[in-house]
């Protein structure tokens, strides 16, 4: 491997900054969806006759097409051009949002929600790579992707508070609504101000085997795990999906390996610091999603708040979570190794989780939700901010589509896996306290009803001492695998000879050429 020197500065974009503004609040639209709908849906279940059984489909369908679909978003985004991949996902978002707001029917919900889904996928690794190429400079590279980790970790809940808000002050169509206006200017404003750095984009044919293997391969992931948590770990089709999963991903990595032009290049995962990136925010999402589940029906369920309460009860974590990434990762970034951010991130946002372990039917927020939520987000901005910025490193510029599709996809899967393995193993130590407390259960009246919130509570208690030790394991991944050093702060600098490995251990900007 030859090494490779380092480039003139060059010229900064000046629409960069302004082209953040965009970027951010695209970003925040898809993230705000993956959770908004959660609230909104009893009412939308209502409304539209869907039945209890179908009801999942809501959330599966977007889910199934988003994580199915982002490896090939990440490659058209490289092929055609990100800024026009991000502009016509915009588009398309906005459509398929307008189409499920004014949903009549069960079909056409699930049409709307598949099709966002798909348009997502387009949207998101178009939105993370426009950042990878036009930020160039560390020091700029470290604020921007502060603001953009702190939206991904963050958008989510702010998704809650806003499903809360519109569903109960509006109406339940206004969560698919409210995305209309974002879309809307943030496609005008990217159309106006990115201008994509030339050279960039990697002409090379569509690998068709590889879209078709890897979007099944996801597919049957994502669905097995969705379907796992209704029907069971044992259910023939939940096992008959993940054995699917595991041997079109494998033919999908053979077939890489093999064709001229893969879908996703091997050197884009083998690398060890984007590698580390994707195994270890992945499992740390596992244990957010499932989070962000159980405190929604600790808190509406056991303490009887009323949607919006429970929305604003999260804003500790939110608080928590820019605060993290904008002021500690973002100003460390440049000072420190991404590993001593992102390990101990993982570990404090651990310590969060492990306060909630404690948690009771009389627990107090203020003594106890309270301050795990802001450890939770404290650690986890902090390692969102490098893990963003460390997806795309070392990454050849044609690329960075599929390398940020990439985190995503571990993101997506991640929430899919933390929504199915924690609630379902919730699940088996409620019913196991309710087992051994069944005589107390069926006595009925206050005391019974006492009963059953102590056992959905020990269930939730059971899951988070999961959570915990996932979040371990994401900093010892985070620890071990990503080596790099700081980022050359004296201005662009090359990071690579095309093949993604790092030309030197302190040199790890990717630079674009004009």
């Amino acid at each position: 491997m030859s090494k490779t020197a380092a480039t003139p500065p060059l010229a900064a974009d000046p629409s960069r900054w302004k082209a953040l503004v965009f970027i951010a609040l695209a970003q925040l639209m898809v993230v705000l969806d993956a959770t908004i709908v959660n609230i909104a849906l009893p009412s939308a279940q209502t409304d539209l006759g869907i039945s209890d059984g179908n009801r999942q489909w809501v959330i599966t369908a977007y889910a199934l097409a988003f994580g199915g679909l982002l490896l090939f978003g990440g490659r058209i985004a490289d092929k055609w051009g990100r800024k026009n991949a991000f502009v016509v996902g915009l588009i398309g978002f906005a459509l398929a949002s307008a189409l499920g707001g004014a949903a009549n029917g069960e079909a056409m919900m699930l049409g709307a929600r598949a099709l966002q889904g798909a348009f997502g996928a387009l949207l998101a690794p178009a939105a993370l790579s426009l950042l990878a190429v036009m930020f160039t400079d560390a020091k700029e590279r470290a604020k921007a992707f502060g603001i953009y980790g702190a939206i991904a970790g963050g958008g989510g809940a702010v998704g809650l508070i806003l499903g809360g808000f519109l569903t109960e002050y509006l109406n339940w169509r206004w969560t698919f609504f409210v995305n209309i206006p974002f879309a809307i200017v943030a496609a005008v404003g990217a159309w106006m101000v990115i201008r994509e750095p030339a050279g960039s984009r990697n002409r090379a044919p569509l690998d068709i085997p590889g879209v078709v293997l890897s979007t099944t391969g996801l597919v049957a992931l994502v669905y097995g795990f969705t379907r796992a948590e209704s029907a069971g770990w044992s259910d023939s089709l939940t096992v008959g999906m993940f054995i699917a999963s595991a041997a079109l991903l494998a033919a999908f990595v053979y077939t890489e390996s093999k064709v001229k032009s893969p879908l996703l290049p091997l050197r884009v995962l083998l690398e060890r610091n984007r590698g580390g990136v994707y195994l270890s925010l992945g499992l740390a999402v596992i244990a957010m999603f499932g989070l962000f589940l159980f405190l929604t029906y600790y808190l509406q369920v056991v303490k009887g708040f009323s949607p919006v309460k429970t929305g604003f009860a999260f804003l500790p974590m939110i608080a928590g979570m820019i605060l993290g990434s904008t002021q500690i990762g973002a100003r460390l970034m440049t000072r420190v190794p991404p590993r001593l951010l992102m390990g101990p991130g993982f570990l404090v946002a651990g310590l969060g989780m492990l306060l909630l372990t404690q948690l009771e039917v009389g627990s107090s927020y203020p003594a106890l939700i309270l301050p795990a939520q802001l450890l939770l987000g404290l650690g986890m901005g902090t390692a969102f901010m490098p893990a963003m910025s460390l997806s795309t490193h070392g990454v050849n510029p044609a690329d960075a589509g599929v390398a940020s599709a990439m985190v995503n996809t571990s993101q997506q899967v991640g929430g899919a896996i933390g929504t199915a393995l924690l609630n379902t193993i919730a699940a088996s130590a409620t019913t196991a306290y309710l087992t051994d407390h069944a005589a107390e259960a069926a006595a009925g009246g206050p005391a019974g009803q006492l009963i059953q919130a102590q056992a959905m509570v020990e269930g939730y208690a059971s899951a988070i001492w999961w959570a915990v030790g996932i979040l371990v394991a994401s900093s010892v991944i985070a620890l071990t695998l990503i080596n790099t050093g700081r980022p050359n702060v004296g201005g662009p600098v090359a990071s690579g000879d095309g093949d993604g490995e790092a030309a030197d251990a302190e040199v790890k900007v990717p630079v674009i050429a004009h």
